[in-house]
C-alpha cells in the first residue's frame, strides 16, 4: 500500500533521476544565496587581501660618497687642546676613503711629484701629525701611524675623512 501510494507520486513528478537533480541543484542555489550574503563567511573574518602579500626590496649598491671635511686653522690654542671633533687638524684622527679600493699614495713631501712612501688602503686610520701645506692644487697634511713609525707621510685632505670619537 505505501509502495503503491510512493509510485504513483514519483510516476505524477517523474523519474527519480530528475527528483534528485532537482533536489541537489536547489541545494547549490541556497549554498551559493548563503555565500554570498555572508551567512557562513562573514566578510569582517575574511583577510584583507593586500595584507597577504608582503613586499620585501632587494638589496641596493649605495655608492660612498665622500664629503669635503673642514679644515681647521692652525693656531697656538687650538694645537695645545687638540681640534675640535669633526675637524680636521694636527691630533685628529682620520682614515683614508673614496679611493674605490685602489689606496692612497702617501709620499715624503706634500705634492704629486714627491717620491710615494707607501699605499694607504680605504678605511685605513691615522693621526694627524703636521700640516696643512699647498701644492700641486691640494690641501696635504702629515699622517703618523702609531704602531709603525715607517707608515707616515703626507696626504692629500680630499681623501680624508675625520673619525668622530665616540662618547
Amino acid at each position: 500500500m505505501i509502495v503503491d501510494r510512493l509510485r504513483r507520486i514519483f510516476s505524477a513528478l517523474g523519474s527519480l533521476p530528475v527528483l534528485l537533480s532537482a533536489a541537489g541543484m536547489s541545494c547549490l542555489v541556497l549554498a551559493l544565496v548563503f555565500i554570498t550574503s555572508g551567512v557562513f563567511f562573514p566578510s569582517s573574518t575574511l583577510p584583507d587581501p593586500a595584507s597577504a602579500l608582503t613586499v620585501i626590496p632587494g638589496l641596493t649598491s649605495t655608492p660612498y660618497v665622500p664629503t669635503a671635511t673642514p679644515t681647521q686653522a692652525p693656531t697656538q690654542s687650538s694645537e695645545e687642546a687638540g681640534p675640535l671633533p669633526g675637524v680636521l687638524g694636527i691630533g685628529a684622527t682620520v682614515q683614508i676613503s673614496g679611493t674605490e679600493g685602489s689606496g692612497l699614495n702617501i709620499r715624503e713631501q706634500p705634492g704629486l711629484n714627491t717620491g710615494i712612501r707607501f699605499v694607504a688602503l680605504d678605511s685605513e686610520v691615522f693621526t694627524v701629525g703636521d700640516g696643512p701645506r699647498e701644492a700641486d692644487g691640494f690641501v696635504w697634511w702629515y699622517l703618523l701611524t702609531p704602531l709603525d713609525e715607517d707608515r707616515s707621510g703626507w696626504a692629500a685632505a680630499d681623501f680624508l675623512s675625520v673619525v668622530v670619537p665616540e662618547n
